[in-house]
């Protein structure tokens, strides 16, 4: 398996130059289970990481633009009458893939927004009364602009929940940014792209992750920083359960995908920003910049050995 993530890795890299981190961060939450908000200005690559992904992974794929007029029912799907059959026919929405690109996500109502809660964390869809479920693998990747940008709606703190890791792609380094000047068209080569790994590879990646083992020690180290956030002051509220299990979860994985047979601490401090930098609050801070404060807090206070 560490043969096919660093091919999945490198054909992904191919695409999206000077990324390797964050598509590893990206991997990091497929192979955890979990979904990805991918926050950034426009243009920074974030919906070409989401085609990059699908196209390697082999899964299903279908993007929906978040706008100001969207409904649930363009995203979950609609009850039409049949008159041949004289009764309702459900056509399923775009949500019915497996990996679902939520294109600027906070553009479009809290109403509309809250229609993947049950997607997300379910794996399922309940429409008319009738639960219907999702494919697997499930992926979302949701992309949002900065708040400051008009004509956005903050995601919710129970929204932002369901998102078990946010990255952020950057600009690019000089040399890279030359080398995008002088190379192929990305949206080229996505069209040559082929999968270099199969849903079924997907699922056993997903299996194995979650028994990758955690000494007494390095739980001893999460339960310490999950102390830290919930009783020093300067945090508006600490980590809940759910997310102390994500960090968990994610720091297998990265030890996995790093080739490790064990979570050591840098893996837990490598995802930490992702995992818990969008679940933390500043006491009197709404905005991003207050929880990854937090996090740097938690990194540079919390002791690796007890």
């Amino acid at each position: 398996m560490q043969k096919l993530i660093e091919k999945v890795v490198d054909q992904i890299g191919s695409v999206l130059l000077g990324k390797e981190h964050q598509v590893k961060l990206a991997l990091t939450c497929l192979f955890s289970s979990g979904h990805l908000l991918i926050e950034d200005l426009p243009g920074m690559g974030k919906t070409t990481l989401a085609h990059a992904l699908a196209k390697t992974l082999g899964l299903s794929f279908n993007r929906v633009q978040f706008t100001s007029d969207l409904l649930p029912a363009d995203i979950l799907g609609v009850t039409v009458f049949d008159r041949n059959a004289a009764s309702f026919e459900f056509h399923p929405g775009p949500i019915f893939c497996q990996l679902l690109l939520s294109d600027e996500i906070n553009r479009t109502t809290p109403k509309t927004q809250s229609a993947l809660l049950e997607a997300m964390e379910e794996r399922q869809v309940t429409y008319d009364g009738e639960t219907r479920k999702l494919p697997v693998p499930f992926f979302v990747i949701a992309t949002q602009n900065p708040h400051t940008q008009a004509g956005t709606f903050p995601l919710p703190e129970s929204q932002l929940d369901r998102f078990l890791m946010r990255i952020k792609l950057g600009y690019p380094d000089p040399a890279v940014e030359r080398a995008l000047f002088n190379g192929i068209d990305p949206r080229q080569r996505l069209e040559e792209m082929e999968a270099a790994i199969s849903p079924q590879e997907i699922i056993s990646i997903q299996a194995e992750t979650s028994k990758l083992h955690a000494s007494e020690a390095i739980l001893d180290y999460l339960q310490r920083i999950v102390q830290f956030s919930r009783t020093r002051p300067e945090f508006a509220f600490g980590l809940s359960p759910r997310g102390a299990l994500a960090l968990l979860h994610c720091s297998k994985t990265w030890a996995y995908i790093e080739g490790h047979k064990h979570v050591l601490p840098e893996h837990v401090q490598t995802v930490m920003p992702s995992v818990i930098g969008h679940r933390l609050r500043e006491m009197g801070g709404y905005d991003e910049a207050s929880g990854m404060a937090l996090v740097e807090r938690i990194l540079n206070t919390v002791d690796v050995i007890g």
